[in-house]
């Protein structure tokens, strides 16, 4: 029998693994590397981001991104909650907003972002396409203004 602490990570279990993609946007066309892994007892699912953007007309120096992340589950509001950690200083506190019938669709929208003008917000969006693929959307939205994909990527099992 399933304990509840497996069943909370349950819509989760798939992105357990490395991954590598393709995916661009306003940084350009870039490479992502990815892994997930659970830590400390199954309370935390971490995730490890490289993307790496070539120089481009747009990006004459190309970018490195990095960032880790931890998903959580918050027993007193009964949610799941990301917290993301990023290399240019910004800390990113999603809660999870939608998670289809099917599980395929997985949407976070942020509660806070440290280190940005006030008023601005994320979403991180995954598509599953099956347990071996699936779309990572990130949104932003300027103060007053909708959301905006800022990247997309597809990513790929490389491991379990």
């Amino acid at each position: 029998m399933a304990s509840s602490k497996d069943n909370i990570w349950k819509s989760f279990e798939f992105l357990v693994g490395a991954w590598s993609g393709q995916g661009g946007g306003e940084p350009g066309l870039g490479q992502y590397e990815r892994s997930y892994r659970f830590i400390f007892n199954r309370k935390f699912l971490e995730v490890r981001n490289k993307s790496t953007y070539p120089p481009s007309e747009n990006n004459p120096k190309g970018e490195v991104h990095e960032d880790i992340g931890y998903f959580s589950y918050d027993n007193s509001r009964h949610c799941h909650v990301l917290r993301q950690f990023h290399v240019e200083g910004f800390v990113n506190q999603y809660r999870l907003y939608q998670l289809s019938a099917d599980g395929r669709d997985i949407i976070f929208i942020s509660e806070a972002i440290e280190n940005i003008s006030a008023g601005w917000r994320a979403m991180e969006s995954y598509h599953v396409e099956n347990e071996n693929e699936f779309t990572e959307t990130f949104e932003l939205a300027a103060p007053n203004r909708p959301f905006e994909v800022y990247s997309q990527v597809t990513l790929r099992r490389s491991s379990r």
